[in-house]
């Protein structure tokens, strides 16, 4: 079993909302260390946000697609006498909000033909209404642990 992690790095908030979660959003937005373009794709995508709805603030619309994409249960691969079962676990808290910053940036990033920021402003906007790629991810996971949820008792 694996040792608990003593010593996380913490990020700070960004400069203009004030956010850690912002922050590590813009973290994994950034590519090739470039954290600078990172924040202008982030901050656009929040002007951006700002017109396309009727909230003022757009952080508000952020944190509900963060809500909205991070799954409550995933399968995990376990090996039982020489089979692998598929059991369905809970998420921590940390690990879904790793994997809704992930799944809104890998859907922003595999739509074509626009800027990063109106496809990030978009996928966001999506992910607060429920809809979208990340929304939709989220939902395969849920039904992968719901058909194999006759191997919960396996859990660990």
């Amino acid at each position: 079993m694996r040792r608990k992690v003593k010593n996380r790095n913490m990020v700070g908030p960004d400069f203009v909302y004030n956010s850690q979660k912002l922050e590590k959003f813009i973290n994994y937005i950034m590519w090739s260390g470039k954290k600078e373009t990172a924040r202008k794709v982030m901050y656009a995508a929040f002007d951006v946000i700002k017109e396309k709805t009727s909230n003022p603030n757009p952080l508000e619309i952020f944190d509900l697609a963060m809500r909205n994409a991070g799954p409550s249960t995933e399968v995990r691969s376990k090996r039982i006498g020489g089979a692998n079962y598929q059991v369905p676990i809970e998420v921590r808290a940390e690990r879904k909000m790793a994997l809704a910053m992930r799944w809104i940036r890998d859907a922003a990033r595999n739509t074509k033909g626009k800027p990063m920021y109106l496809k990030l402003a978009d996928e966001l906007i999506a992910a607060s209404k429920n809809e979208g790629s990340a929304i939709k991810k989220k939902e395969d996971t849920h039904k992968m642990a719901e058909a194999n949820k006759a191997f919960a008792h396996l859990a660990w």
